[in-house]
């Protein structure tokens, strides 16, 4: 592993780049470099530049975006504790096709930095190895583009020829868990945020060692606060402890499992629901875009509310709900919305979510 700077190169498409030619190609980006390669052209600038801190953005997906200034040394160890946990060693094929503006993005640099991976480039979308046809030991995905991915052969083929595969930056449902169970490379869901440089533990979703428990890193304490909102101290990628607020469960082998965020508890009628839990039994028979937010209400404090990416057959729809949810969980109105709200990184914006169902329920 590489953790100085300074003797640090890319393996880039299969082409090693030392840190003088990155950054004078940093300097003068060739004319005809794709957004996405100039994006990493800028961030490796930034980088290889004399400040040993950079800056990173939060996703927003539960209020306002933040900009976060991190040390390059915490963002190294992040990288090397996970190229030692999966065993990724100098080489090996790494697919970058995640946004450079989010941490996931420049994580997956960082690795190939620190570990000496061959990085493959591709511009983020939702089908990440429609053209790909190195073949791939790792990549980190989006929920979103393995599902995409499994839906096409000829990508989902490729999909089944990679030894290592992390999700992250999303919840992973029923279906995309049952669909890359059958993979034969390792698959891990990841659990982490902007905060701690990443995941700070991992998941591993098929095989033998599959379980519904996250296993933190060994260099990771964890506990849990009054409200039961997981506390992490993981002092090779953060100064201080940090208080989250996502509500989560201890087991005695320190492994955990999150049941939702905090700020996404609905108070209603003095009972206290988790919207991620209510979403999770709703994706049963919900196929398109959803989720599940409230509006402030004059008796019960606050009412559950659905918003849904299509017009549906409400009086089945509500039979549905009524099989699956208890009286206490079912949303009081049902909205059909264009399209859900979205941060920059394909994540619900929970807060929008609120916002809209207020506007739409307003008084006209």
């Amino acid at each position: 592993m590489q953790l100085n700077i300074t003797g640090q190169s890319l393996l880039l498409e299969g082409r090693k780049y030392s840190r003088e030619e990155i950054i004078r190609l940093s300097a003068n980006i060739p004319q005809g470099a794709s957004p996405f390669l100039q994006d990493l052209y800028h961030f490796l600038a930034d980088w290889f530049s004399d400040s040993p801190f950079t800056t990173v953005h939060t996703s927003g997906s539960t209020g306002t975006p933040k900009v976060l200034t991190v040390r390059k040394e915490q963002m190294m160890q992040s990288a090397r504790i996970t190229c030692e946990f999966l065993n990724l060693r100098a080489g090996d094929t790494a697919l970058l096709c995640m946004p450079l503006q989010y941490i996931a993005g420049k994580m997956m640099v960082v690795r190939a930095l620190v570990a000496g991976l061959n990085l493959i480039l591709r511009t983020p979308s939702g089908h990440p190895l429609a053209d790909v046809t190195v073949p791939l030991r790792f990549a980190a995905m989006v929920p979103l583009q393995v599902f995409n991915t499994l839906q096409v052969s000829q990508e989902k083929e490729r999909l089944c020829c990679m030894e290592i595969l992390i999700i992250g930056g999303g919840a992973i449902d029923a279906t995309l868990e049952n669909g890359v169970r059958s993979l034969p490379g390792k698959v891990y869901s990841t659990y982490g945020m902007t905060e701690t440089l990443s995941h700070i533990a991992l998941r591993r979703l098929n095989g033998l060692s599959a379980s519904s428990h996250y296993q933190p890193f060994p260099s990771v304490e964890l506990s849990l606060s009054p409200e039961n909102t997981l506390i992490i101290k993981a002092p090779l990628v953060c100064d201080e402890a940090l208080i989250t607020n996502d509500v989560a469960q201890l087991y005695p082998d320190h492994s955990f499992v999150i049941l939702g965020r905090k700020d996404n508890i609905i108070n209603s009628g003095a009972i206290k629901i988790q919207a991620e839990m209510v979403e999770e039994k709703l994706k049963s028979f919900i196929s398109v875009p959803f989720a599940i937010t409230s509006v402030p209400d004059i008796k019960l404090g606050q009412a559950v509310v659905l918003l849904l990416e299509e017009e549906r057959d409400l009086v089945k729809m509500r039979n549905q709900i009524n099989e699956v949810l208890p009286r206490y969980q079912q949303p009081k109105r049902i909205l059909s919305v264009s399209h859900l709200p979205l941060t920059g990184n394909g994540k619900i914006d929970r807060a929008e979510c609120r916002l809209l169902a207020e506007r739409l329920l307003e008084p006209v």
